[in-house]
């Protein structure tokens, strides 16, 4: 059995280094993660985070795509709450002009995206509340809630800057909709009149969308059947309802004739248990940052990680995302991404790694590469 790899990449910023430093970091990791057999590299959207240089996901991979040949490169995930299915179409359409076939087309809700009530369903039925295991021994936590972070004056003052005053975002599924016609050149407007993208109509890209719980992302994705990448490592208590509303949602399409998921997982791999939980210092207060709706800071160094001085608050805030990342030595890990997939039954998963030195990352993707090789869960690459 294979289970692919791929890179999900945040372009983060290590504390003493420039953005200019982490968009150098980030095209020479996909480099090496295309050499190390991964099969995707894909680029997150966040704005206003003075830890994290990934503000335009379409411009990262096109300098990306300019480095390597074969590794496919995509947005994990767009966000659609300030954008409209013609830019975004026009955007990827010119990467995949002078790159054809080698995108994905991932495509995430945001804060400005309004709300339709509608629910899957499946959450009550997917996982028992409050923290427990699955019976394969995966940790699912209690669920955080986002409430505070998404009505933070910061992200109040991002919708403000990203959107043109008085503009309206559109409906999710209503926009994944018209993404689909314009690049299909099947889009007509409510009066009948046409539009063609140039270039991006006929574009070769494969649209995903991603979601972190069973709501209208996964509705949306079964609907449409499309693929769906579930995010186990931005809300973990909510990764099982989230596949299990994509998959009772799911319908055939010209795109797929069966349910396709990809999991993302954070990871921090090193030769042993103990070096790993060293370089993985910094992500309490990273996350600490982001839940605070401070903005991901500049990503400490294990020195600077230790000398926070945290208070009960701050570990309550973290403890999902703490505990749900896989810190080890290659074997450990592995482990636990297997332990991902098989509670998921994910056809993929998609690993996230933030070390402060861009050598120690490097080598996490390798190690991990190396032991996924080595139990024959990826080909060996040439």
């Amino acid at each position: 059995m294979s289970i692919p790899l791929g890179v999900l990449d945040l372009v983060p910023i290590p504390s003493g280094s420039t953005a200019a430093d982490a968009l150098h970091n980030s095209v020479e990791l996909a480099r090496q993660a295309e050499h190390l057999g991964y099969s995707r590299h894909w680029f997150a959207e966040h704005h206003l985070n003075p830890g994290v240089a990934g503000t335009s996901p379409a411009v990262v991979l096109a300098l990306t795509a300019a480095a390597t040949s074969t590794i496919r490169l995509g947005s994990g995930a767009v966000q659609l709450g300030h954008r409209t299915a013609l830019s975004t179409v026009e955007e990827f359409g010119l990467v995949d002009a002078v790159y054809p076939g080698r995108l994905d087309l991932g495509l995430g809700r945001s804060g400005g995206s309004p709300r339709t009530g509608k629910g899957t369903g499946a959450e009550s039925a997917a996982s028992p509340p409050g923290r427990h295991r699955t019976p394969n021994g995966l940790l699912i936590p209690e669920r955080f809630s986002f409430e505070n972070l998404l009505g933070s004056p910061r992200i109040a003052l991002q919708r403000t800057l990203l959107q043109l005053p008085g503009a309206q975002s559109q409906e999710y599924g209503e926009q994944v909709a018209d993404i689909l016609a314009l690049l299909e050149g099947t889009y007509r407007s409510p009066d009948g009149v046409e539009a063609h993208v140039v270039p991006g109509e006929g574009a070769e890209v494969e649209v995903w969308i991603l979601g972190s719980s069973g709501g209208r992302s996964a509705e949306v994705a079964g609907a449409r059947g499309l693929r769906f990448a579930a995010n186990y490592h931005v809300s973990p208590a909510t990764v099982l309802e989230a596949v299990e509303g994509y998959r009772a949602h799911f319908r055939p399409s010209r795109f797929l004739d069966e349910p396709y998921v990809s999991v993302s997982a954070d990871v921090v791999v090193a030769d042993d248990d103990a070096a790993a939980r060293e370089l993985a210092a910094g992500y309490g207060p990273w996350v600490r940052s982001i839940r605070t709706a401070e903005g991901a800071i500049e990503y400490p160094t294990p020195r600077q990680a230790r000398a926070y001085e945290w208070t009960d608050a701050d570990r309550a805030l973290v403890r999902d995302r703490v505990d749900t990342q896989f810190v080890g030595s290659p074997a450990r890990v592995a482990d636990q991404l297997e332990q991902l997939q098989e509670a998921t039954h994910a056809d993929e998963l998609l690993v996230t790694t933030i070390t402060h030195d861009h050598a120690d990352r490097v080598r996490s993707y390798a190690l991990l590469a190396e032991e996924w090789h080595r139990r024959g869960l990826l080909p060996k690459p040439e």
